[in-house]
């Protein structure tokens, strides 16, 4: 295993994006649609925020209630992604290594970091994607 290996390598590129402007179904959607659990919420390639899968399930009943999609509807029509989507992020940039990216998901209480080169957006690297990386070397 190469320890000065870039989280470049491992990354998601093709991100899946939201506005702060979009309403949350329209984010469970893409989460449901993409089989996905994060989504970073930005403005042009500028990243505002984060709003993952666990955060809408804290403000909705949207899987204990499969056939019934109003009350979700109404749920959502309370919040804005702004209110719902985590604002404080920590960000790496596409040289960080994988080790020290693993290190930080390790300690904090998130599952995803945005890669930010030159305050734009570039990419998205998950536990997931450290997991699957792990399991290669093998």
């Amino acid at each position: 295993m190469k320890k000065r290996t870039p989280i470049s390598k491992i990354m998601t590129t093709k991100i899946i994006a939201i506005n702060r402007t979009d309403d949350l179904e329209v984010a469970e959607r893409l989460f449901k649609k993409n089989n996905i659990r994060h989504i970073p919420v930005v403005s042009g390639e500028t990243i505002l925020g984060m709003l993952s899968y666990t955060d809408l399930l804290r403000i909705s009943f949207a899987d204990a209630v499969e056939e019934d999609d109003s009350v979700d509807t109404v749920v959502y029509n309370m919040f804005t992604i702004d209110q719902v989507m985590t604002k404080n992020l920590e960000v790496v940039n596409s040289n960080t290594t994988i080790k020290e990216v693993a290190e930080i998901l390790s300690k904090k209480e998130f599952h995803a970091l945005p890669v930010v080169d030159n305050g734009d957006l570039v990419g998205i690297v998950t536990t997931t994607d450290l997991i699957d990386y792990l399991i290669e070397q093998f």
